[in-house]
């Protein structure tokens, strides 16, 4: 007889059922707010985890740890070759898969991605205007990003959403704009507040657009009506949720830094290269690619992700004097 799983929890009670798995660090943007131009220095093939390894640690964490959710992350994970077959794997386990992308690949592989099992696909867009798309991300695909968008849409990959993230001085005068974009396209808007992520360690604060800000600004334009969190007002959803009355039309908000959201906090990252994170902003990893390596079982393997999950602090303390940026980058670590 098959038994549930027990559910992996920290010591501040919060059960983790959504995992992130980066499926590589290289990406194909070089996105200001994320990289210098050059780019960074990517992880040694031999380092980044190979399918078979993804499908263990992802099924090690279906099976025996009660995670029903996985989002596979970078870098870029359309660049990870093979990725519909792995998608099918993963599948197969049985877990809720999603894709977060720059959606650059997408037109080519929207279909057949979502014929091996994938649900929905999160595209990153901070713009609509050409000129800026190539100022942000050095490179100019914009025109590709518009084609992935709508290849997932037909693909029934539903919702899709975009995720844009505003900085003052860059593109906050496009918060409106992308909000009427994703309502001809029916896609779902979602606004990220900028966090400290970056590989240079330039995030500036007083660039942030604040969660208040951006619903000033929309609540100029629509009238808003929030939406209730699944669970209550303690749901484990990031995003705050508005919908423009009298639509179907809901615009999220992600307020990291300004409104965080750790105390209902469900997720846990898994790194290309194998390295398990308790929290983005965590300092410390543990290394199950070791464990893989060096012929551990499935049950230590398990007591590793365990012991990982207990040491989770209560919060990221992006807001208190004592913060320290990751070592590594958002690139890195998986979005």
């Amino acid at each position: 007889m098959h038994t549930a799983p027990s559910p992996l929890v920290d010591r501040f009670g919060r059960v983790h059922t959504d995992l992130r798995v980066s499926l590589t660090d290289r990406c194909n943007l070089r996105c200001t707010y994320c990289m210098p131009a050059e780019g960074l220095d990517w992880l040694p093939r031999a380092e980044v985890l190979t399918d078979d390894e993804i499908v263990r640690l992802v099924g090690i964490a279906v099976r025996r740890l009660g995670i029903g959710s996985v989002r596979l992350t970078g870098g870029e994970p359309l660049l990870r070759r093979g990725l519909p077959a792995l998608v099918a794997r993963l599948t197969g386990l049985g877990a809720d898969l999603s894709l977060t992308t720059n959606g650059i690949g997408l037109a080519r592989t929207a279909g057949a991605l979502k014929a091996a099992g994938l649900r929905r696909v999160n595209v990153s867009l901070d713009t609509l205007r050409p000129d800026r798309y190539l100022a942000i991300t050095r490179r100019d695909r914009i025109a590709d990003v518009f084609a992935g968008l709508a290849a997932a849409r037909a693909a029934g990959l539903d919702p899709v959403k975009v995720n844009a993230v505003p900085v003052r001085g860059v593109n906050e005068d496009e918060i409106v704009p992308l909000v009427e974009f994703a309502l001809e396209h029916g896609y779902r808007m979602r606004f990220i507040e900028s966090m400290p992520l970056d590989a240079q360690g330039a995030w500036d604060r007083s660039a942030m657009v604040t969660a208040d800000e951006l619903l000033t600004v929309l609540g100029a334009r629509w009238p808003l009506e929030p939406v209730p969190r699944p669970g209550g007002r303690g749901g484990s959803a990031p995003a705050e949720e508005w919908r423009i009355a009298g639509t179907d039309a809901v615009i999220g908000v992600i307020a990291s830094v300004t409104r965080p959201f750790c105390g209902t906090c469900d997720r846990v990252r898994l790194t290309a290269d194998g390295q398990l994170r308790n929290c983005l902003f965590a300092t410390e990893e543990s290394d199950l690619r070791a464990l893989l390596r060096g012929g551990a079982d499935d049950a230590g393997i398990e007591r590793a992700w365990r012991n990982t999950i207990a040491r989770k602090g209560p919060g990221h303390e992006i807001n208190s004097a004592g913060f320290v940026q990751p070592a590594r980058p958002m690139s890195a670590i998986g979005g």
